[in-house]
């Protein structure tokens, strides 16, 4: 993995809502691809919601706070997210609200009341509470890292947990009851099919923009995404990655896919 630095601050693009109530446990855990029944006062988790078709519509941060939940949660997104979780709620004995008084932090050490990014230590703690001043060069530590912003990457309903990495990132638990698009996900973990996924690439050239190919010859390979500096990230396919004889190109730029310490699985031909 590549040196990760950048300085501690507030992230614009991130906001906080809560999850209140005597059911607020029961009906996270129901909902979201992790384990929140077990999750311990000031520890997070990694979670999405679904698709009943398995595609990620959210990804979050889900902090146990008292007898709660804080959700950390992209800006763009958050009230879509609270109107989604509103039509599960029905007679559920929770109470959920947008909280513009907290902002999302990040820091590279333990600072009073944050909590470490539970994806990989690497990328430092992340801290929901005052404004202050914008994190600096957190977008490129989290490329370099090969971690998927919400908006940036995810977008809503076009990717899976798989290729989105959750399944590598502690995001999905596969020991849990059921969850909306469980039955997909767990079809796609234990049949290996997860052909595709979000990885960091090094850029030699002007970087091109998002949505650009990369094409090994005359086959596409992947998607570039999120970019800084000269690195981005980018959607590949691995089974075309592998089979690739050409140098891998995006817009005249030659790419080089970089394989992140957490990846349990083959990478061909990373650096």
């Amino acid at each position: 993995m590549r040196d990760i630095d950048f300085q501690a601050g507030s992230l614009p693009g991130r906001a906080v809502m809560t999850v209140t109530g005597p059911e607020a446990a029961h009906f996270l855990h129901n909902l979201l691809t992790a384990d929140i029944d077990h999750l311990a006062e000031g520890a997070a988790a990694y979670a999405a919601l679904l698709t009943p078709q398995g595609k990620i519509l959210f990804d979050m941060f889900v902090l146990r706070a008292g007898d709660g939940f804080l959700i950390d949660c992209a800006a763009g997104q958050r009230a879509d997210l609270l109107k989604r979780l509103s039509m599960y709620k029905l007679r559920a004995r929770v109470e959920l609200a947008a909280r513009d008084d907290l902002a999302v932090g990040v820091s590279p050490v333990e600072i009073a009341g944050s909590f470490q990014d539970p994806r990989c230590p690497e990328i430092g703690w992340r801290i929901i509470g005052a404004a202050h001043g914008e994190a600096q060069g957190y977008d490129a530590a989290r490329i370099a890292a090969g971690l998927a912003d919400s908006a940036a990457d995810l977008g809503s309903g076009d990717v899976f947990p798989h290729e989105a990495n959750l399944d590598q990132l502690g995001g999905v638990s596969f020991r849990k009851g059921c969850y909306v698009g469980q039955e997909v996900v767990s079809r796609m973990e234990h049949r290996g099919t997860a052909r595709s996924r979000i990885l960091p690439v090094a850029v030699e050239g002007p970087m091109p923009p998002r949505g650009t190919d990369i094409r090994a010859g005359d086959k596409q390979v992947g998607t570039l995404l999120s970019s800084s500096g000269r690195m981005a990230l980018a959607l590949i396919r691995l089974d075309r990655l592998a089979e690739a004889t050409a140098p891998l190109v995006a817009d005249g730029a030659t790419v080089t896919v970089e394989k992140p310490a957490w990846a349990r699985y083959e990478v061909p031909g990373a650096a």
